[in-house]
């Protein structure tokens, strides 16, 4: 392999947006005729669509679903502590006086920041809140499969978290679910113009959890385990009358200056991510370094990529700046590989054997560099509730 400059995109031969730093192996990229991505495009859109009509619109949304709801709750908010759900909860309660019923489908890999911001939330937005969590074994399970068949470890929550949201909306007959960032804003997948991509069922089952539960199911899964993960039927979704929709839809969507905005103004705490330069997204998890270090080695980019892209649209950055972060990161071996290979008993060669083996086709014999992280996690790779049985565990034997 010919040297690698930062400033200049990684896989050569394969075509990038000439905007950003999107390459043609993100998943559901579409590039128009002079080759700017669609995300690109959307984000130009955002700045001509009338919010002040979105917001009416939003408004009669919500008024009619408190109308609807009577002594019921008004809307199903699923949250996970993260900065987007923190936001959506204060929209809600703080300037539309909803009532909504707080859902968290637990991954069970809860950072200590992620587990405080968390339990911040409700203290400071007081809604009631139910959540989920599957057992260790099980997640550790479910993360050994989920690498063979999706080339990704997060499966259990891809599927998860949409799986206990709907379930609850036709078990406590709360029709609205409230998700926060459109699917326009910047996954490439649809833009604000051509929202091509339907919210539903499908959607979940298609780009997050690509897995229907029964196929998680082999030697050391079996299909009563994977209960959790089954969705309601269409039927029983449509005679709750559930529907779903992003907030991000209706009012502008800024992700980093909402954040400045609950850091600010609730406590809500950033962290060190593996694999980029910020500290705010997936900063519930311990986990998202493995997330996007598998997508780096199945499509050649990882989390530095998708967020300076983000940052070069916002005018944050210029192109070669965004090439130069996301060649620094997006290659870096996280922790939590270790911590992965622990729990699933993978070996190391048969880890990148698998992901070599997932790799895209367009990209099959380009060579991926991995360089090894030279500095220590400021969080620790361990999920926060083993860290505090351990502690007691430790407190208890030093008496």
């Amino acid at each position: 392999m010919s040297e690698l400059k930062l400033n200049e995109q990684l896989m050569k031969g394969v075509q990038y947006c000439i905007r950003c730093c999107i390459p043609e192996t993100q998943e559901g990229v579409k590039f128009d005729e002079m080759g700017i991505c669609q995300a690109c495009q959307s984000s130009e859109q955002k700045i001509h669509i009338d919010w002040v009509e979105k917001e009416k619109q939003l408004r009669e949304i919500l008024d009619t679903a408190k109308e609807m709801a009577g002594n019921n709750y008004d809307c199903i908010v699923p949250i996970s502590g993260g900065k987007d759900s923190t936001f959506q909860l204060h929209v809600l309660t703080k300037i539309y006086n909803m009532k909504p019923l707080a859902l968290t489908f637990s991954h069970n890999w809860f950072s200590e920041t992620g587990w405080y911001n968390l339990l911040n939330s409700l203290e400071k937005f007081n809604v009631d809140h139910i959540m989920f969590t599957p057992n260790r074994d099980l997640v550790n399970r479910l993360a050994k499969k989920s690498l063979e068949a999706i080339g990704d470890t997060c499966w259990h929550c891809h599927t998860g978290v949409p799986a206990f949201a709907l379930q609850a909306a036709v078990r406590f007959k709360i029709p609205l679910l409230i998700f926060g960032e459109s699917i326009a804003e910047s996954s490439g997948r649809s833009s604000y113009k051509n929202p091509l991509m339907e919210f539903n069922v499908d959607y979940f089952m298609k780009v997050s959890g690509k897995r229907d539960p029964k196929d998680m199911v082999c030697d050391y899964i079996s299909e009563k385990d994977m209960k959790p993960f089954f969705f309601p039927t269409l039927k029983e979704l449509e005679d709750a009358g559930v529907r779903l929709m992003h907030l991000g839809d209706y009012i502008f969507w800024d992700d980093e200056r909402q954040m400045e905005f609950v850091r600010d103004t609730y406590g809500w705490k950033e962290t060190e991510i593996e694999g980029t330069y910020k500290g705010y997204k997936s900063a519930e998890c311990i986990m998202p370094g493995m997330h996007d270090f598998t997508n780096y080695l199945k499509r050649g980019y990882g989390r530095s990529t998708y967020q300076s892209s983000v940052d070069v649209r916002n005018g944050l950055l210029s192109r070669e700046e965004g090439f130069e972060l996301a060649n620094s990161f997006d290659m870096e071996i996280p922790e939590s590989l270790e911590y992965y290979l622990k729990i699933t008993g993978i070996s190391r060669e048969d880890f990148y054997k698998m992901m070599k083996e997932k790799r895209l086709d367009v990209i099959k014999n380009i060579e991926l560099p991995v360089i090894q992280k030279t500095r220590k996690n400021k969080e620790r790779i361990l999920p926060f509730a083993q860290q505090l049985v351990e502690k007691e565990e430790q407190r208890r034997k030093g008496k």
